[in-house]
């Protein structure tokens, strides 16, 4: 059984990540786990938490987020009924991400599937600042699903690498997953500046064929563009409905999304992206 984790604020946006998910795996048993973090507001300052009037809060947010949980789970169940689908709600009164952490280590959680912004996130910002922190500090896959998405199955992923990627990474597996349950091609895609593959990432391009052998899979070299230029091609002319990347110590997916190059590829990147860390990053959280 896959465990999911389903961080909600129960935004529009939050049920879209929750939709997605269910029908990625329509076909799979698992778990999810809707979680829902707050902090009141009116409690800010002194000894409010021990007052009546902060007692009321307090009872007054958890009704309302227990209605909204039973709304949400009412909802999914009407539109999406699968008997290998079972929902469980926690709610916290924490911070989102490290609330997140400590629940993936107690419920042994497999993957996270969150929106890519809350109901008051700007549109310029691809990735919220939930979302790119949950990246950088969660030891588990996240696949970041844009605002509004309607889903489509994965039928054409995109995966840019520089084959800088560790054989020994346990998340690949996921990867060569999502592909089987859904028929899809693999597109590797390598940005070409007329510097040869060293030995080492040689290896690692022998490797990943080896390893999606079993998955229809490509090898594709965009040459003489800039990284973001030559995704955002690569996107549109494969029509490309999935994203694949590694968070790695390298600095290629720092400067994809860490950097104000990320800007550039914002309304262009519009499929559901899934990040996975590496194995270095996992030791090091």
């Amino acid at each position: 059984m896959k465990r999911i984790l389903l961080p909600t604020d129960f935004s529009d946006n939050a049920s879209s990540a929750i939709s997605y998910a269910v029908q990625l795996f329509k076909d799979i048993e698992c778990k999810f786990y809707f979680l829902h973090a707050y902090t009141p507001t009116a409690i800010y300052a002194g000894n409010i938490a021990d007052s009546y009037a902060a007692l009321k809060i307090f009872e007054i947010e958890k009704e309302n987020i227990n209605l909204n949980f039973k709304k949400t789970e009412e909802s999914i169940k009407k539109e999406f009924s699968n008997n290998k689908h079972t929902f469980t709600s926690i709610s916290a009164f924490n911070l989102l991400v490290p609330e997140m952490k400590e629940l993936i280590e107690e419920n042994d959680i497999d993957l996270v599937i969150m929106g890519t912004k809350g109901a008051t996130g700007a549109k310029e910002i691809f990735l919220g600042s939930n979302t790119m922190y949950a990246i950088k500090k969660i030891k588990c896959p996240v696949i970041a699903v844009p605002s509004g998405y309607k889903y489509q199955q994965p039928k054409e992923i995109l995966f840019p690498t520089d084959y800088k990627v560790e054989k020994s990474n346990r998340y690949l597996e996921f990867v060569r997953e999502i592909c089987s349950l859904h028929g899809s091609k693999l597109h590797f895609l390598n940005a070409y500046y007329h510097v040869p593959l060293e030995e080492n990432q040689k290896r690692v391009k022998v490797f990943l064929d080896a390893f999606f052998i079993d998955n229809v899979h490509e090898f594709h070299l965009g040459e003489d563009q800039d990284l973001i230029d030559v995704i955002e091609t690569f996107q549109i002319n494969k029509k490309i409905n999935f994203l694949v990347m590694i968070h790695n110590k390298h600095s290629f997916f720092e400067n994809l999304l860490f950097k104000p190059i990320i800007n550039k590829m914002v309304y262009h990147t519009n499929v559901p992206f899934l990040v996975i860390p590496s194995e270095e990053r996992i030791a090091r959280l």
